[in-house]
């Protein structure tokens, strides 16, 4: 009985499914020809990148082990040029620097932001408006904007010693004095690098649903506390991400200093890219400005694994 049912049951052909068939030769060449097309467009970058960002990092570190000067032979060193550079008195003075510019600017350039972003996030009218306004200094080239803060911190015709003298205030000498240098430059790089910031801090502050501040309401928080218990954190990850990013950026500030301060006065505005700068194009040291940019590199590389660590732990997160 068994058999013969079994005889009787039809193949999956015979039944109406058959096995697929292998796709034609023409479809298989065109999706070749899309995919050719595409690693095509694709070798463009990869060479553009090839040649403008991978080659000179290798080419770099190799320097940082060489005596190199243009028009002779190089000659390995191995790390005599790490240890000159690091007897240099301006060593210490540059990362002194930029680690307090780094400092100041999560002080001042973080703390700013937030607070815009969560002023425009209430705003009720005019909004566009105020975006543009903030977004504003983004636009403008950064050695353009550097040039307008070098007349305004001007000690003498300046903008701002004129509002303080029009005010009855003491003036001050800005980024003419060695305790004022360094916060001067601060300003100048929140406010040039700041519009950026505040639009991804108000994309997250609106992404937090209207139901958990109706409930902090409803439970009687006050203002700050709702920006305490709701506001900040719904956007922690973000705050996190955007920190380590300002870290990163800041530990590479050189337009400011090269433009408004050249350094001054006294070394009191010196960073470490404006250091490299000064070996390589000043005393003609391209060794020492290699080796000081693998000590950089080594330093933000460090950032880089941690922000990408975080991120790729943040977006589990959201997808779990």
């Amino acid at each position: 009985m068994t058999t013969k049912t079994a005889e009787r049951r039809p193949t999956r052909a015979a039944a109406g499914h058959p096995h697929p068939a292998p796709p034609p030769a023409g479809a298989a060449r065109r999706r070749l020809a899309e995919q050719a097309r595409a690693w095509a467009f694709l070798l463009g970058g990869l060479i553009c990148f090839a040649l403008f960002s991978w080659y000179p990092a290798i080419r770099a570190i190799v320097i940082a082990f060489q005596k190199y000067t243009p028009g002779n032979p190089p000659q390995w060193v191995g790390t005599a040029n790490f240890t000159r550079v690091l007897h240099d008195p301006e060593f210490g003075a540059a990362w002194r620097n930029t680690l307090t510019f780094t400092v100041l600017a999560l002080l001042i350039g973080f703390a700013v932001p937030f607070l815009l972003a969560l002023v425009l996030n209430e705003l009720r009218h005019a909004k566009a408006f105020f975006r543009v306004v903030v977004y504003l200094p983004v636009m403008i080239p950064p050695v353009v904007s550097a040039l307008l803060w070098k007349w305004f911190y001007d000690p003498g015709a300046g903008l701002a010693n004129e509002v303080l003298r029009a005010l009855h205030l003491p003036t001050s000498q800005w980024t003419n004095g060695t305790d004022t240098a360094l916060v001067s430059l601060v300003l100048v790089a929140t406010w040039a690098n700041m519009g950026g910031t505040v639009l991804i801090y108000l994309a997250a502050l609106q992404s937090i649903p209207g139901e958990l501040y109706e409930a902090a309401e409803l439970d009687g928080a006050n203002l700050l506390q709702r920006i305490r218990h709701v506001t900040v954190p719904q956007t922690r990850f973000v705050i996190l991400m955007l920190m380590l990013l300002q870290i990163i950026a800041t530990m590479q500030v050189f337009t400011e200093p090269f433009v408004i301060t050249g350094g001054g006065p006294e070394n009191a505005t010196v960073t470490v890219l404006y250091l490299i700068y000064k070996y390589a194009f000043l005393y003609n040291d391209f060794g020492g400005a290699c080796a000081l940019s693998v000590m950089l590199l080594v330093l933000l590389a460090l950032f880089s694994a941690l922000y990408l660590r975080l991120t790729r732990s943040g977006s589990g997160q959201e997808d779990a």
